[in-house]
């Protein structure tokens, strides 16, 4: 048991690592922890270990949720032992009575009531047994396959079916709000722990956290692509012919097939009008003429290093950004050509500043437009994908500047005065009135003072910035609904808590997490 994915908050220390231990000498007491999760109400899930008689050393989720199991592990122990005990087994008969009767699903029940966040989190017991949990609104992803010989999960299907080899078909999702258990007698079983809620599962997976060799995820990539084929001409004055269009990085590659699949398909419709309108005296030359219209597709930018800039530490992404990226001399004819990059995201707009816009200025662009394939990141995520601070966000930094030159400061105060209102209220009580601010602009608007800020001094080209429109989001990615970084429309009420305390952050001039 093992937690492959890379931490996107914390040290690279090795006390870090998942998974996390619980050690007891009683084999029954052992509790092993790997996970992929993030709670909102760390401090209510601590003062409640506390109110257990517990001191726990570290407020953080994984210490939380590792002894909140671990003290319902316990009391399961010590009730099972006294049950035995009064009966007349010995203690040593009595742990492998433990082991056989250790009731799992009510275990989980009660440690995880009062959980509050996204988690796929996979545990094991001292005597064998082991479960895999998944929170009641399917926010992180899991999967298991199972055959005569083993049960195996994952984060993700690829993964599964990589390893060893076998169909699509045969890989299963955990339901949400369920666990699956596996005893170690070999028997297997999915059991509701907590009451599903409404389906809320992370759309930022889709876009860009989850691999892009799994089947619906390649093609929900490239129907993001797909979509953002009309507002990207419309930037260009649907300019084909002098226009060249790549992508960066290749995490965008999937919903860059998308966009070219639709590119094509532009051409084709306007070559067949031209051939229509034309008639039955067209001639060869006029025929070859038309069918030369094609999307002009090159490979600009190469990512030398492999590394993802997002998940770099602050103090380190300005540093590494401006050496990551290098271009492809001759793609771009000067001063003629516009050139369009399709990004997956756009998360604070640092790579875009310090690098990729310097760089692919070289290439002498009339225009370089920036599409991305996801909508504008307007609020924290706290549930896993851990973009946790507000102020970290371009969108919100672009809000804020237009504000200013709409003299429009006053929302802030007006917000804040709300939030910090509500600040001692019950979490399931608070409203995310951040929504508010946003509300004063269209998101064309933001779009633009954010081309504004990321255009980097000395640039010739003129830039443009285009998102993808949260509607054409939810028709590429029916099934994945949650859209909360894009929305404020949070799946838990821990969520509206988090972005009201961000902030407050913000306001006071914290610069700190909001959970």
């Amino acid at each position: 048991m093992g937690h492959l994915r890379y931490g996107t908050f914390g040290k690279n220390n090795i006390e870090n690592l998942h998974p996390v231990v619980r050690f007891n000498n009683w084999m029954t007491r052992n509790l092993v922890l790997a996970g992929n999760f993030n709670m909102t109400n760390v401090d209510e899930l601590f003062q409640r270990l506390v109110g257990f008689g517990q001191y726990p050393v570290e407020t953080s989720d994984t210490v939380t949720i590792l002894e909140k199991i671990g003290h319902f592990l316990d009391d399961a122990n010590e009730d099972l032992y006294r049950k035995f005990k009064k009966e007349g087994y010995t203690k040593r008969q009595s742990t492998e009575l433990i082991a056989e009767n250790l009731d799992i699903k009510d275990l989980l029940t009660e440690s995880s009531e009062h959980w509050d966040g996204g988690y796929a989190i996979a545990g094991m017991f001292g005597h064998g047994d082991a479960f895999i949990l998944r929170d009641p609104n399917g926010i992180r992803p899991a999967f298991w396959y199972k055959d005569d010989e083993i049960v195996v999960a994952a984060s993700e299907r690829p993964v599964i079916q990589t390893t060893l080899n076998v169909l699509y078909e045969t890989v299963h999702e955990v339901k949400p709000g369920h666990a699956l258990i596996v005893r170690r007698n070999g028997n297997v079983e999915e059991v509701e722990i907590k009451k599903p809620g409404l389906r809320r599962s992370c759309s930022f997976e889709r876009i860009y956290f989850s691999r892009g060799t799994d089947k619906e995820i390649y093609n929900e990539r490239k129907a993001l692509g797909s979509a953002m084929t009309r507002n990207i001409l419309a930037e260009v004055g649907n300019d084909l012919e002098n226009t060249v269009f790549s992508y960066i990085p290749n995490t965008a590659s999937s919903a860059f097939y998308g966009l070219t699949e639709e590119l094509n398909n532009v051409c084709d419709r306007i070559k067949a009008d031209k051939i229509l309108k034309a008639g039955s005296g067209i001639t060869r030359s006029e025929l070859q003429e038309i069918f030369k219209l094609k999307p002009r597709i090159e490979k600009v930018a190469v990512k030398d290093i492999k590394l993802r800039t997002f998940i770099t530490q602050d103090s380190q992404r300005n540093d590494l950004v401006a050496h990551v990226y290098d271009v492809t001399y001759g793609t771009v004819r000067r001063g003629i050509d516009n050139l369009v990059v399709l990004d997956d995201s756009i998360v604070r707009g640092t790579t875009l500043k310090k690098s990729i816009i310097r760089m692919l200025d070289r290439l002498g662009p009339k225009k370089i437009v920036v599409a991305s394939s996801a909508p504008q990141i307007r609020y924290p995520d706290c549930y896993g994908i851990d973009m946790a601070k507000i102020t970290d966000f371009i969108a919100f930094t672009a809000t804020i500047e237009l504000l200013k030159d709409t003299r429009q400061e006053n929302a802030l105060n007006e917000v804040y005065k709300k939030c910090k209102a509500q600040e001692k209220l019950p979490k399931e009580q608070m409203v995310n009135y951040v929504k508010e601010i946003y509300d004063l602009f269209t998101p064309e608007q933001i779009s633009a003072k954010i081309a504004e800020l990321v255009t980097p001094p000395g640039c010739q080209a003129q830039i443009a910035v285009v998102f993808q429109t949260v509607e054409d989001l939810h028709q590429a990615i029916p099934n994945h609904t949650g859209d909360w970084y894009f929305t404020g429309d949070y799946p838990t009420p821990g969520g509206n808590k988090v972005v009201n305390r961000s902030f407050i952050n913000y306001i006071e001039g914290r610069n700190e997490r909001a959970y």
